[in-house]
């Protein structure tokens, strides 16, 4: 072997960098899915919050929640962080009282992760 080639292989100066491309993407793809994953957590929580409100209020408030839409529309706002639309409520009066469910696509933002999930709420509040 030459001495030039000795020098070579005994060089340690772009080790670094290697190990940081090595481990950059590996940390990059974990952050970005506790980001996702507390995210599609968050909306679920405000799923569920939305349809327990919108059920007692369907149940109790008459002036503000008398009709199917206005149930819908309490239901809007008290999920409002989340871009949710009346179509994806469902009001029903069973057995149990009134009944408020949701239902939402849940989209990532980073679309690195390619999954679709569709998130569900449900909540009945007797009468």
């Amino acid at each position: 072997m030459t001495a030039s080639l000795r020098h070579l292989l005994a060089d340690r100066r772009g080790a670094t960098a290697v190990e940081m491309a090595f481990i950059l993407p590996v940390l990059i793809l974990l952050l970005v899915g506790l980001m996702e994953t507390g995210r599609l957590i968050w909306t679920q929580s405000v799923l569920h919050y939305a349809v327990e409100h919108a059920a007692r209020c369907a149940a109790i408030d008459v002036n503000n929640c008398a009709t199917t839409a206005q149930v819908k529309n309490y239901a809007i706002a008290m999920a409002s962080p989340v871009p949710i639309t009346a179509a994806d409520f469902t009001v029903t009066t069973p057995a149990c009282g009134s009944q408020v469910a949701a239902t939402y696509p849940f989209q990532t933002v980073a679309h690195l992760l390619p999954y679709n999930i569709t998130l569900s709420a449900q909540s009945c509040f007797p009468k």
